[in-house]
C-alpha cells in the first residue's frame, strides 16, 4: 500500500496486521479520489473505520487540511499512528480509539467535514444508521461527500434525508462505493 498522489506521493504505508481488516486496495483508492477530488483546498477529513488510514492519509496528501481518524481496535490505531508518523502528518491529524458511534456523538459538535469514510466490516454493516446520523447534526459541509464502501450486494437507499447518492461504483463482486452530497431540497409554494 501506499499513497497514491500529492505532497506524499509514493510514501509506503503498512496494513493493519491480521485478517481482520480488509484495506482499500490502491486501485480502488486512486479511482475513488479521481472522482471525489482528485485535490482538495483545506477543509477536514473523517475517516471511520480507519483500519491503517489509507483512506484518510491520501486525503489529507491531496489537501486536506486536517483529519480525524477513529477506530476501536488497538491494532489498527497502532497502525494508523505509525502510518502518520511515516507520512510526516501526525501533526494533521487527531486519532480516536473508540466505536464509530461513541465518536460521531463526540465529533458531531465540532466544524462539519468536507469528506466522510465510511469502510465498516462487511458483515457489521449499519452504514444506513451512522449516515442518517451524520446528516441529522449536519457534520457535513455543503459541498461535501460522505463515501461509503460496502458488499457488492448491499443496496443503500437513494436519499437520506438531505443526502442523495450522486455515484455506485462497483468495483468487484465484493466491492462497491456509494457516494452521498447534500441537495439543497426546493421549497414548496
Amino acid at each position: 500500500m501506499r499513497v497514491i498522489s500529492g505532497e506524499r506521493k509514493g510514501t509506503k504505508i503498512k496494513a493493519v496486521p491480521g485478517d481482520n481488516t480488509r484495506p482499500t486496495t490502491d486501485k480502488v483508492k486512486e479511482s475513488l479520489f479521481n472522482v471525489i477530488g482528485p485535490y482538495f483546498n483545506g477543509g477536514r477529513a473523517l475517516d471511520l473505520f480507519a483500519g491503517s488510514g489509507g483512506l484518510g492519509i491520501e486525503a489529507l496528501s491531496r489537501g486536506c487540511e486536517k483529519a480525524v481518524f477513529v477506530d476501536q481496535h488497538f491494532k489498527a490505531v497502532q497502525t494508523i499512528k505509525e502510518n502518520l508518523m511515516t507520512t510526516r502528518l501526525a501533526e494533521r491529524s487527531r486519532v480516536l480509539k473508540k466505536d464509530v458511534s461513541v465518536a460521531l456523538t463526540e465529533l458531531a459538535s465540532e466544524t462539519p467535514f468536507k469528506l466522510i469514510f465510511l469502510d465498516p466490516p462487511y458483515a457489521k454493516e449499519r452504514l444506513v444508521e451512522h449516515v442518517t446520523y451524520i446528516e441529522q447534526h449536519d457534520m457535513l459541509t455543503d459541498n461535501g461527500v460522505i463515501v461509503c464502501e460496502h458488499g457488492s450486494e448491499i443496496e443503500l437507499p437513494d436519499r437520506i434525508g438531505r443526502l442523495e447518492v450522486v455515484k455506485r461504483m462497483r468495483y468487484s463482486t465484493v466491492i462497491s462505493i456509494t457516494l452521498y452530497e447534500i441537495i439543497e431540497l426546493e421549497e414548496e409554494v
